[in-house]
């Protein structure tokens, strides 16, 4: 049956609208690829995203949730130093540690470096020393004087961190070996020392007791 032409153009307008109908009306197949197509950049997108954020805290030395972050102590860092020190020798040396803090604290500069052992913005650990130079005819080497980590954070490799880590700042300052000393009847962090890879060095340490002397 031949069509006139006000039928032919009334024909062709209902196939222009159904056919716009089904692109705004898409088939249940091509929904659910276009919805999969969207999770997945989301997803893409949000990775991104929390990739950037943590990028962001590792360099401002944040640390992500349960993450130890070894960095340069801050002041605010000494109350917990402190705290430390005091619970692991039984003395508080407020006194001592502001002068510490205030030679050393900083990260490495001049060759002084006090570094703290931070999780959870709580300090687990702190090591401090200094490279020290031709000290009894030796040529320059790093010096650790003080290494401590709060008893309930042992045994969880924060101090081998904070050794490694003053290692790293002296050798990038030149100097290819670390020393330190230590009371006799130390045993416990004589078993750490000796742990990392440390063992008696060519130095001998004398004293004498000045009041002694004195009444000679």
């Amino acid at each position: 049956m031949r069509l006139t032409g006000i039928k032919l153009r009334e024909h062709q307008r209902q196939v222009t609208i159904v056919t716009r109908e089904k692109n705004r009306f898409p088939s249940s197949r091509h929904a659910g690829f276009e919805r999969a197509h969207c999770r997945t950049r989301c997803a893409a997108r949000n990775q991104l995203v929390s990739g950037a954020a943590a990028e962001r805290a590792r360099a401002s030395g944040a640390s992500a949730a349960g993450e130890t972050v070894i960095r340069p102590a801050r002041r605010a860092d000494l109350d917990q130093v402190i705290e430390i020190d005091a619970t692991v020798t039984g003395l508080e040396k407020r006194r001592y540690w502001l002068d510490v803090f205030r030679r050393y604290g900083g990260g490495a500069d001049q060759g002084r470096c006090f570094l703290v052992a931070v999780r959870d913005r709580r300090v687990l650990g702190f090591v401090i020393g200094e490279i020290r130079d031709w000290e009894f005819g030796s040529p320059p080497c790093g010096w650790v004087f003080a290494i401590d980590v709060q008893p309930r954070a042992r045994q969880q490799g924060i101090g081998a961190m904070l050794l490694k880590a003053i290692g790293d700042a002296f050798r990038s300052q030149g100097v290819d070996t670390l020393r330190t000393m230590l009371a006799r009847d130390n045993t416990l962090i004589m078993s750490f020392f000796r742990s990392q890879g440390m063992m008696a060095g060519p130095l001998l340490m004398l004293e004498m007791d000045l009041h002694e002397d004195l009444g000679r």
